[in-house]
């Protein structure tokens, strides 16, 4: 076994000197250090980003001094995508640990190859007796950035140690809408110190505004210890382009804009999260597809949403008949999941969702002055706009005894436990479930949300600011992420704080099929 101090501090020494955009050189240097991605059987994404024009080689082997390793010469990392580069691994070994080595070969005619950057990780095995994962959202939000004297973003590190075999990035990866400053004024008058960077000292626009967000964010070393060890599955939500944007979204009235045109800094959002997120492209037929599933043998099958891509205009969502208004998944993804969930043989069928089911959140009022929603929820009462797609699925569920069907989320800021009984609901045809929230990892806290009970969602347990509080620092200690353990027993759930204490579990018991 690696000696882990070692590990540690030969990492943090092949991530040092992490700037945005480093001088030309002769050599190099991925100051980004790398991420792990999408986990699948003997399969394990690797990104990356060059400082200048170079091509990615990446090695890997099971020895930590990477005796006899593979070693693959990747892909070119150009201007075009910010420098950023990802190889698809295959063959790992399933069940062993895995040492990867990136590293950058110039493109001049030395073609000089750069330090490396290093990271681990274990492959699940192929049939495990149990596994753990994390997941959370919401990182550097609402002006709270990075900050050295609170010692970065701290919850990243909290969640490395719980050495999870992957993590649920449920959105909201940047907040490409919310401008960081040097300082801030946190709850109790206390001063928040950022580090500020160019490309987040205002709202993003332009493409290299966007991508700077992400760039930002890697220069936290918890976070690129926790990419170098933790494989990631990404969603996104809203903050990767604006607030609540959806076709209806309008920034005409938005000084801090320059640029109007929505649908084009969409584009440019979407560009910048491909470009960093560590996905393996869907296929060519949809290449920009974030919605996908992930078997890990016969005990988990996780199931990822994109509730952005394929929605309806935000509006009022009270629409008495279904129709393109009040599209949320959308019907080929809805179908997809159907399918999925269906067919899968796994024990526990996990979806990972970036916004939660039956918790209300507005986005202002409409032309009328009606209430305008954001997510599924739209006030108490019967099926309604958005809700349709939810009742299809929770009766498809029902009517085909899927059982052992977990909803974890994050998005509003705070950690919760749900218990959706269809005797305390408005509509009956499901069978109950349970829907974890966690986040933020590093943002603005929040909440509590209202409950919309047509689903019949009952409140468990949730942690959230007093009544009159709202975006509390990270100071306040009110970060959260989840921790999902399952193995022939069952499934267990922790809400977890900064430091990764444990504030409330709940153990399910698996239902026969």
């Amino acid at each position: 076994m690696i000696d882990r101090r070692h590990f540690l501090k030969s990492t943090a020494a092949g991530l040092a000197a992490p700037g945005i955009v480093a001088a030309q050189s002769a050599r190099p240097a991925a100051a980004q250090g790398l991420q792990l991605g999408d986990p699948l059987g003997d399969r394990l994404m690797v990104w990356s980003r060059s400082d200048m024009p170079a091509r990615m080689v990446v090695e890997w082997s099971t020895d930590a001094r990477f005796a006899n390793a593979t070693r693959i010469v990747g892909p070119y990392a150009l201007e075009s995508s910010d420098f950023t580069a990802r190889q698809d691994l295959s063959g790992l070994p399933q069940g062993r640990e895995v040492f990867v080595r990136v590293s950058f070969q110039g493109l001049d005619n030395e073609r000089a190859i750069g330090e490396p950057v290093i990271g681990r990780t274990r492959i699940p095995a192929g049939k495990p007796g149990s596994i753990r994962f994390l997941w959370g959202g919401d990182t550097a939000g609402q002006g709270w950035g990075i900050n050295p004297d609170f010692g970065g973003m701290r919850i990243y590190e909290s969640m490395r140690r719980r050495e999870p075999a992957f993590f649920i990035h449920s959105g909201d990866t940047i907040y490409a809408d919310g401008p960081i400053k040097e300082t801030a004024t946190a709850e109790g008058d206390q001063v928040w110190k950022n580090i500020v960077t160019p490309e987040v000292a205002k709202v993003a626009e332009t493409l290299d505004e966007f991508r700077g967000r992400y760039r930002y964010n890697l220069l936290d070393a918890n976070m690129r210890r926790f990419n170098a060890e933790v494989p990631q599955i990404w969603q996104w939500d809203d903050h990767e382009v604006m607030n609540n944007w959806s076709d209806s979204k309008s920034v005409m009235g938005d000084a801090r804009y320059t640029e109007k045109n929505v649908p084009l800094m969409t584009a440019r959002g979407a560009r910048a999260f491909l470009d960093y997120a560590p996905m393996r492209p869907f296929q060519a037929s949809e290449s920009q597809r974030v919605y996908r599933r992930f078997s890990y043998g016969p005990l988990l099958e996780v199931f990822v949403l994109d509730m952005r891509s394929y929605r309806g205009p935000n509006g009022y969502n009270r629409q008495e008949q279904p129709g393109p208004d009040t599209a949320f998944l959308g019907a080929e993804q809805l179908a997809w999941l159907q399918r999925g969930l269906a067919s899968s043989k796994a024990t526990w069928k996990v979806v990972a969702a970036d916004m939660p089911i039956g918790l209300g959140v507005p986005d202002g009022k409409d032309a009328q002055g009606r209430d305008r929603w954001e997510a599924v929820a739209n006030g108490n009462g019967p099926v309604l706009g958005r809700e349709f797609e939810f009742a299809q699925l929770f009766s498809f569920l029902k009517r085909h005894k899927v059982r052992n069907v977990v909803w974890l989320t994050a998005d509003v800021h705070y950690a919760a436990a749900h218990y959706y009984d269809p005797k305390q609901a408005v509509f009956r045809d499901f069978d109950p479930f349970w829907e974890f929230v966690g986040g933020p990892l590093h943002a603005g806290t929040f909440g509590p949300n209202p409950l919309d009970n047509t689903f019949g969602p009952q409140v468990v347990f949730q942690k959230a600011p007093a009544a009159g509080q709202a975006n509390l620092s990270p100071l306040a200690g009110m970060q959260f992420f989840g921790e999902v353990n399952v193995d022939a027993r069952g499934l267990a759930v922790d809400l977890r704080d900064i430091e990764g204490k444990s504030l409330f579990r709940k153990e399910i018991a698996p239902q026969r099929a």
